[in-house]
């Protein structure tokens, strides 16, 4: 059974960083498009950070420049590095996976796998 399991939130000033986790259960043993969402209560749950199994990499535009995704095959964990952190980027984070070498969709529905989340929240 595939299962998720994020960690590293927290609470810091804006321009600060903090880095997230998702170990993954049958990470490198199985091609999967890996991606982190993120949702702000009241919102809809977005896109943030895709990596796919070719190391490919994706981000959504308001994230560029400060987050950074990767992936560790050995230890079946994706990583997402957050820097110069802002109140905006306030929300629950979740870990996500698909089925499949590449990652086309920023759709959650589309992601079959999904971690717990944990929560990042940002002050001014």
């Amino acid at each position: 059974q595939v299962q998720l399991m994020e960690s590293g939130g927290g609470s810091v000033q804006a321009g600060g960083s903090l880095r997230l986790s998702c170990e993954f259960s049958t990470y490198g043993r199985n091609p999967y498009c890996m991606a982190w969402f993120r949702q702000a209560p009241g919102m809809e749950r977005e896109g943030v950070a895709s990596i796919n199994s070719y190391g490919s990499t994706n981000y959504v535009e308001s994230v560029k420049g400060r987050f950074t995704i990767s992936g560790d095959n050995a230890k079946g964990a994706v990583y997402l590095q957050m820097n110069n952190l802002k109140p905006e980027d306030t929300a629950m984070y979740f870990c996500a996976a698909e089925p499949g070498a590449g990652c086309y969709t920023w759709n959650p529905v589309d992601y079959d796998y999904w971690g717990q989340g944990t929560q990042v929240t940002v002050s001014s």
